[in-house]
């Protein structure tokens, strides 16, 4: 708590940063609902190649009817599920909402500390919960653009929805609600922090919808094989393997006597787990009521499948590209039922992704660019001998924290510690694989970075001193660090690490148009307040985007019913 009062206390005294009006007049009223969809993993640029094979509906729509970004990015180095969502719902980066990454170490301790959890919070429905699941917002530091409308509108309804807990919690803010999937059970659940008992109508979706119906249900690619030309084929040596193996056609659960964690997970890992999370989406809308009255709601749904997807087989993969073009056809069903749900003149759409991805650095090789795979915790060890060699100390190096290196605190007190940071980045740098790194000093200098310090601003946008180590790297272009030798991942400062799809529809309030400008994440969060006519958030280092007027102004088009709240 004293963390989080400082931490507000100096964003009150840093202030609003400037924000535009976008361009044309806006309708009178708001839209009733705005629906942000995070597609988890999802580059831009598997958006933009794949474009001609979108259907009529879908990720067309945006092109066609909407505002599209084509030079969307985030700004800050550790590029990862958890610090993307927290960024795009505060319009702040890490070093301002705390969340800097999936999982950090503890300062102090040198402990595993979980983005989203809360030990004081339990799942709901009987379901497990392990001590660092996620099951509150607590470690997000700010207030999210849900949580400003709640604040203004107290009766708006905002729910979160997600295959993972940190795709529903940080969305859903300090005053939402969230839903998240359980891939122990196949079921949706929430926890203690939002309510003490499950809706009737929750219970009712997990008996008839679970993940259950999707067993032996057969992933085919949707096009034929002439249409995936430019993809990596099926069955590389280099491809992880889900539990249908790594080619397709696939049947869910083959080889399986019934449906148990690996078959819920394989789920996540297909276009089935959107098909789920989408149903549910259709049932919240339906019981919660959303956008049937005058008072804004936020739906966000954050779609995990395609980042499962990308981290077993690589972006560059078949059924990568075959995943997202099933996406399309989903989302194009979904936006027809909310057409009629809430009618077409009542609602915006937001599209985004938490991060981009990198191929898979095999492939980057085949195609002549450099790419490799860093054996980050043999390189760790090394690192300590080193270490131990020149200061006589044992394990000065805690490990990995939120792309930061964690060093012995107690330890670096006793010693120069400056002297062991740059002795650890001359170690590191001279690693094949690996780009550069900056010392705590060069982390929290306010000093503009030099020509010769690529990154650095984005490793700064990544700091927050509590949750972060004292040494900040990256790995070099098409590297990725790990222990693991198959599949392709994210969390790096470069650009195909940072980009992301940014769309918007709307027609009430939103016009057509393809933009080059080059646009933030952070830019996000004031644009949806802007759009639900609510106060700014003051913390917010985005602005809002010029999104253009409409050509003429619609009648919002009634729903065919509507619910009290």
């Amino acid at each position: 708590m004293l963390l989080r009062a400082l931490t507000l206390a100096t964003l009150s005294l840093l202030g609003a940063e400037a924000q535009t009006k976008p361009q044309g007049k806006l309708q009178d009223a708001p839209p009733r609902l705005v629906v942000l969809l995070v597609v988890d993993g999802l580059p831009m640029r598997q958006v933009q190649s794949l474009r001609p094979q979108f259907g009529t509906d879908g990720l067309r729509r945006f092109y066609d009817q909407g505002t599209v970004f084509t030079q969307a990015h985030y700004a800050h180095a550790h590029t990862v599920t958890a610090a993307g969502h927290a960024t795009l719902a505060t319009g702040a980066y890490p070093q301002r909402h705390g969340v800097v990454g999936n999982e950090w170490l503890n300062r102090a301790s040198g402990a595993s500390v979980y983005n989203t959890e809360d030990r004081a919070h339990r799942y709901l429905d009987n379901a497990a919960t392990p001590p660092d699941a996620g099951t509150s917002p607590k470690n997000l530091l700010l207030p999210t653009f849900g949580d400003q409308l709640r604040q203004q509108q107290p009766q708006a309804k905002v729910i979160g929805i997600s295959g993972k807990d940190r795709g529903a919690i940080l969305p859903a803010g300090h005053r939402g609600t969230a839903y998240l999937y359980r891939s122990e059970t196949g079921r949706i659940t929430s926890s203690s922090y939002y309510m003490a008992q499950l809706p009737a109508w929750v219970h009712a979706f997990n008996a008839k919808f679970n993940a259950d119906r999707f067993w032996q249900q057969r992933w085919s690619p949707l096009l034929p094989a002439v249409a995936y030309a430019q993809s990596t084929p099926d069955d590389q040596a280099w491809m992880g393997s889900a539990g249908f193996g790594k080619a397709l056609p696939a049947t869910l659960g083959a080889g399986h006597e019934a449906p148990g964690p690996r078959f819920y997970t394989d789920v996540l890992t297909s276009p089935f787990g959107d098909e789920l999370l989408l149903d549910f989406a259709r049932a919240a809308i339906r019981h919660e009521g959303l956008g049937q009255d005058e008072v804004p709601d936020v739906l966000s749904i954050s779609l995990s499948s395609h980042d499962y997807i990308n981290h077993t087989f690589g972006p560059d993969s078949r059924l990568s590209n075959d995943h997202l073009l099933q996406l399309d056809r989903l989302l194009a069903r979904f936006f027809q039922d909310l057409d009629r749900e809430v009618g077409s003149g009542r609602y915006v759409l937001a599209l985004a992704s938490d991060h981009g991805f990198l191929d898979s650095p095999e492939a980057r090789v085949q195609k002549g660019l450099p790419g490799g795979r860093v054996p980050l915790p043999a390189a760790l060890s090394a690192l300590n001998r080193h270490l131990e060699d020149e200061f006589a100390v044992k394990r000065l190096v805690h490990g990995l924290s939120a792309g930061t290196l964690l060093f012995d605190v107690q330890a670096l007190q006793k010693l120069d510690a400056a002297a062991v940071q740059r002795s650890a980045a001359r170690f590191l740098t001279q690693l094949e694989g690996m780009g550069g790194s900056y010392t705590e000093a060069e982390l929290e200098s306010s000093q503009p970075p030099r020509a010769d310090q690529p990154h650095l601003q984005a490793l700064r946008l990544s700091y927050f001193r509590e949750r972060s180590g004292q040494l900040g790297l990256y790995p070099a272009e098409g590297w990725l660090y790990g222990s693991r030798l198959t599949g392709s991942t994210h969390g790096s400062p470069w650009a195909y690490d940072q980009e992301l799809p940014l769309l918007f529809w709307g027609p009430s309030w939103i016009g057509q148009a393809v933009s080059t400008q080059r646009v933030q994440a952070v830019d996000l969060a004031p644009t949806l307040l802007r759009l639900l006519q609510a106060p700014p958030l003051p913390q917010a280092q985005g602005q809002v985007l010029p999104l253009p007027a409409p050509q003429r102004k619609q009648r919002p088009k009634t729903p065919p019913r509507a619910q009290a709240r």
